[in-house]
């Protein structure tokens, strides 16, 4: 039996994201993680962990960039917050047409959270 998380998901975990799941199949990679700072805002630090995942995927040829659509989550079915990301911003940021902090105001300008 082989209990080993690869891809994406044992990326992901390494990165510290807890990874409740992960579907890169369809035309976007859905994601949802636990955080691990259940406050009332998203943690810009762990989704910048989540982000730099993908980057370095696609750096390496491990990971086509595609859009990434994440819910953050407080436990179970408490959702903190969702962002997403476009396939086209991980493509300009690799290939240095944006810089890092364009990338991140992009990601950042489309976080939308759940206000309890």
């Amino acid at each position: 039996m082989n209990d080993v998380i690869s891809g994406l998901e044992g990326d992901l975990r390494s990165n510290g994201i807890s990874v409740e799941s992960i579907d890169p199949s369809g035309d976007a990679v859905d994601l949802v993680y636990l955080t691990a700072f259940p406050d009332v805002s998203v943690n810009h630090q762990e989704m910048g962990r989540a982000l730099r995942t993908f980057v370095d995927a696609a750096e390496h040829d491990e990971w086509e960039p595609k859009r990434v659509e994440a819910t953050v989550l407080r436990h179970d079915d408490d959702v903190q917050g969702t962002w997403h990301a476009e396939g086209e911003w991980f493509r300009e940021y690799v290939a240095y047409d944006i810089s890092g902090e364009e990338f991140s105001e992009r990601v950042i300008a489309t976080l939308s959270e759940e206000r309890r």
